[in-house]
């Protein structure tokens, strides 16, 4: 569907807007260099003050100098048609362009075709893929009056803000700013504080420019009182000249409204004429003369005759595809809302009617379906109903709406009962996709206050769409199930819990599938907000009964359930054994059978990353991705891609783990929670912190950010996010702030620190208190790491705890015993494959090993493996560690060598016996010298090597034949 350029104000003239001109051409060049310039420009101004025309000179003058021109348009009446200007845009793709871009099928929906099954966050990455694609040469993508787009478009546009396109592509976004939704005016407004969106606003018109170019006929003085009518606005400054040149007289004109002025335009048309028009303001996109004809019920060349009349008076414009448009948005407004009630109802009927015989899309049907409706009609709804459908993954706010529609034409009878239950499920679900929780939720509990008369629930039928299930069946489990969901994203967690418990103990009790549909989310409360011990018998219940049911799946998720929550509480050996058996009956079952796992197969992906089971964790997120994204379980797309990047960041891939953090943060934000948006920010901030180079500020402002969307909560998610708050001051030179925020993520005794993490948690503390000199916190911090590690038994806390202990013996002087610890935290780090932990072991123990006396060759050693392992990793705080110690390594590394060349003569004959093994009287006697003039020279060899023992002392001149005997 392509929305007619015919009312782009083309055919007037361009006046006093020269300045703003001149900077979008600036921007238009800018595009084009390789930083590409800010990749969005804002466009605000009132109705009429000029966008669409200023806009249109833009377009001209960038396909003048080759550039690619894609411009759609939002519009009043059609705001639930999924992607609208997008897709109205996108008809101006070259063929040939879309035919060779790979991934066609993934942006289907905004291209207008029918969507297939994906979730709205892929096709948004898919999008800009396409812009990137198309924008191999210079780009300009306008977007006209964007206050009225659709809410998927806006999500789309939103996404296209944060994550500008690679590419030279120009997106001009044009808006009325006080009719445009909050959602859109922040994503501008934090585009243009990060310099991604530059804004241009459209003020009035001054006179002196308006009147000479609009009016140049007129005597001055007329033209100057019709100016002060306009108030600068040159829609409303043309429509006065327009009224006046038609015999208006300037008395009446200078107290005349623009409405009432577009109005009268109306006055002299004959009743088929205007019949005609506002046929053309009801249709709107659709207002085609092959359309008229079917609608109006009138021959084409009548119609041609009285379209022509139109097109002469410049109430309708025909664009280049042959669609006609009223000449301005506000005169398609003032018409639309003047068309008597029932015709316009006539009108849409008629349209949709039509839409169907040709074969319209199912959305661009549902919009006149909608409008058609006055009282319950099956046809009519089931048209309603197929858009909601195809809409529920890729715009679940049209398909909410929809669905709303239908329910409110909906008999309440017992009859329509079962079908008003399911449809009602699946509009609340789709409320919750979107981001209204609370609606959600409030929908929700006013279905389980319904009677329950349906029969017992299918297990996983919480994930179903519901669109097939007319009797009802498993709605009130579904709903309670889908209900604790939404309490959860909310942060209501005892809400949650309490009414899954009541569900649990109502008279009659529940069937056991219902049992265990149930029992699961219980346990899913934990460990998020509910500690696990007071969840563990009920989930020992329900994988009791799903074993007594011969139900593989429900036995699946309780154990998967399980392995976390004992994974979380650090008994790692119960955890083991639960993701052992969770594992293996998930590798046995085939993906259709797992379509209700998606939450356990994140849960057992988490467990085996605390387990350090990396290669399984990963294995098993990448299938639930892939059954999450087919089946539209977007709010469980966050925990698994999280999963994953938690992954990457041990394993040193960081700017894989960034990624998965990004999409992680677009999803949470697209879902509205809070609670999931601080556990997004706080891994991103974690993976920032690895990938940034020390001194980048953004890995401190995003967990800056986590901890302000935690707020006052204190659960699992806050914990976490505090913890990277304190990681991150850290690195960014804090320790103070580092120690309090550790402090109040753990509060009383450290306890709301993650028990299998509390080592690597304990670890920013110990260092912490060393920056700080507090030794004694030092110590106290390291030992409970030590006791903490031990008892986890995982080589990445053991290392940790290692790393740890080696600020000890560090700051007693005892660089030997720190080298060795350093050693042995790296060995234990890549005995679980845990590359980022290896190298920065490394590199923290390199300068200590570079200057232990038996072997100052390791330091240089680990340095390199360290800074390579960093490098490959993509971990920039590490490479940039490294850069930061590579002159400390390399002195003490050479500093033997330099000490030998000072020996003096006899220092170096009494270092060669040493070497020789010859104790100190062995050597005297050897020399003829006392013992203890052997002994002060021996403390000098000491001394100037670096070395503090005979046998360092052998082993330098071992390893360093030529500086054995340096020349003097």
């Amino acid at each position: 569907m392509a929305t007619d350029r015919a009312a782009d104000g083309d055919r007037t003239p361009l006046v006093g807007r020269a300045a703003e001109l001149e900077r979008l051409e600036g921007l238009l060049d800018g595009s084009t260099r390789a930083d590409h310039g800010p990749a969005v420009v804002d466009l605000t101004g009132d109705a009429g003050i000029g966008k669409s025309r200023l806009v249109h000179e833009l377009c001209v003058r960038a396909e003048r100098r080759g550039s690619t021109v894609l411009r759609g348009r939002a519009t009043e009446y059609e705001r639930h048609i999924p992607f609208q200007p997008f897709t109205d845009a996108f008809t101006d793709l070259d063929p040939v362009a879309l035919a060779t871009f790979p991934a066609a099928a993934e942006v289907a929906p905004v291209l207008g075709a029918t969507p297939r099954l994906a979730d709205r966050f892929s096709l948004h990455r898919a999008t800009a893929a396409l812009l990137a694609h198309v924008g191999a040469s210079p780009t300009v993508l306008v977007l006209d009056d964007m206050h009225w787009a659709d809410a998927a478009s806006l999500e789309l546009l939103d996404h296209l803000v944060r994550h500008p396109v690679r590419a030279p592509v120009l997106l001009v976004v044009a808006r009325r700013a006080r009719q445009t939704p909050a959602p859109l005016a922040a994503a501008l407004a934090r585009g243009a504080d990060t310099g991604a969106v530059r804004r241009i606003e459209l003020g009035p018109l001054r006179e002196r420019e308006s009147v000479e170019g609009l009016a140049p006929d007129l005597p001055r003085t007329e033209a100057a009182e019709l100016f002060a009518a306009s108030e600068g606005n040159p829609l409303y400054l043309l429509t006065l000249l327009h009224a006046h040149r038609e015999g208006a007289p300037l008395s009446r004109l200078s107290t005349t409204g623009l409405g009432a002025l577009l109005l009268d335009e109306l006055t002299p048309l004959t009743p088929a004429q205007l019949r005609v028009t506002e046929v053309v303001a009801a249709l709107g996109a659709h207002a085609t003369a092959s359309m008229l004809g079917p609608v109006t019920g009138r021959e084409d060349a009548e119609l041609a005759d009285d379209l022509a009349a139109l097109v002469r008076r410049d109430l309708l414009r025909t664009g280049p595809d042959g669609r006609l448009a009223l000449r301005h948005p506000v005169l398609r407004s003032l018409v639309h809302e003047s068309i008597a009630p029932w015709l316009r109802t006539r009108i849409h009927g008629l349209a949709a009617a039509e839409l169907t015989r040709v074969g319209a899309p199912v959305a661009e049907r549902a919009h006149h379906a909608e409008r058609s409706l006055s009282g319950w009609d099956p046809s009519t709804a089931a048209v309603l109903i197929e858009a909601a459908e195809q809409a529920v993954h890729t715009a679940p706010a049209s398909c909410a709406h929809w669905l709303d529609v239908v329910l409110r034409h909906l008999p309440h009878t017992l009859e329509h009962a079962p079908r008003r239950q399911t449809l009602t499920l699946t509009r609340a679900r789709a409320l919750g996709a979107c981001g209204q929780l609370r609606e959600s939720r409030d929908l929700l509990h006013t279905l389980i206050a319904l009677p329950d008369r349906t029969g017992a629930a299918r297990h996983g039928s919480d994930t179903a769409d519901g669109f097939d299930t007319a009797d009802g069946s498993g709605v009130r489990t579904a709903a309670v199930v889908l209900c604790a969901v939404m309490e959860r994203h909310l942060g209501r967690y005892s809400e949650a819990v309490a009414l899954l418990r009541r569900e649990l103990h109502r008279s009659p009790g529940p069937s056991p599938a219902d049992a265990v549909a149930l029992g699961l989310e219980l346990g899913s409360s934990a460990p998020h907000d509910t500690s696990y011990p007071t969840v563990r018998a009920d989930v020992a219940r329900t994988l009791s009964t799903a074993r007594d049911l011969g139900d593989e799946a429900g036995e699946a998720c309780a154990l998967a359930v399980a392995a976390l929550g004992e994974a979380y509480e650090g008994d790692m050996a119960a955890a083991g054994g639960y993701a052992h058996q969770a594992g293996a009956l998930v590798d046995s079952l085939p993906d259709d059978d797992l379509t209700g796992l998606c939450e356990p197969l994140a849960r057992l992906g988490w467990a085996e990353a605390f387990l350090e089971r990396f290669a399984d964790a990963e294995r098993h997120a990448d299938r639930g991705l892939a059954i999450a994204r087919r089946s539209g379980q977007l709010y469980l797309l966050p925990h698994l891609l999280l999963c994953k990047a938690h992954i990457r960041i041990q394993v040193c891939r960081l700017p894989s783990a960034v990624e998965l953090s990004e999409e992680a943060e677009d999803i949470a934000r697209g879902i509205g929670s809070e609670e999931l948006l601080a556990f997004v920010l706080g891994t991103k901030a974690h993976a920032l912190i690895a990938a940034c180079p020390p001194g980048d500020p953004r890995p401190l402002a995003m967990a800056e950010a986590a901890v302000a969307a935690a707020g006052l909560g204190g659960n699992w998610w806050a914990s976490i996010a505090w913890c990277m708050l304190g990681y991150a001051a850290l690195v960014g030179g804090d320790p103070d702030r580092a120690r309090d925020a550790l402090l109040h993520a753990g509060g009383p005794g450290l306890h709301g620190l993650q028990p299998s993490m509390r080592p690597l948690f304990l670890e920013i503390l110990v260092t912490a208190a060393v920056a700080t000199g507090d030794h004694d916190a030092a110590d106290a911090w390291a030992e409970r790491a030590r006791k903490e590690a031990e008892q986890l038994d995982l080589p990445i806390q053991r290392a940790s705890a290692l790393r740890s202990a080696a600020h000890i013996p560090l700051g007693q002087g005892d660089p030997n015993a720190a080298a060795e610890l350093f050693a042995g935290a790296a060995a234990e780090s890549a005995r679980s494959g845990a590359t980022f932990w290896e190298a920065y072991s490394l590199l923290l123990g390199a300068p200590v090993l570079a200057t232990a006396p038996t072997d100052p060759r390791r330091g240089a050693a680990a340095w390199h493996r360290g800074q390579r392992l960093a490098a490959a990793g993509g971990a920039q705080m590490l490479t940039g560690l490294a850069e930061l110690i590579q002159p400390e390594v390399t002195r003490a590394a050479e500093a033997p060598g330099r000490g030998l060349a000072t020996l003096t003569a006899r220092e170096r004959e009494v270092a060669e016996l040493v070497a020789q093994g010859l104790t100190s009287p062995a050597i005297a006697e050897r020399l003829s010298l006392s013992h203890r003039t052997v002994e002060t020279h021996l403390s000098r060899v000491y001394r100037k090597t670096g070395v503090s023992s005979r046998a360092a002392l052998a082993t330098l001149l071992t390893r360093r034949p030529d500086a054995r005997f340096p020349p003097p």
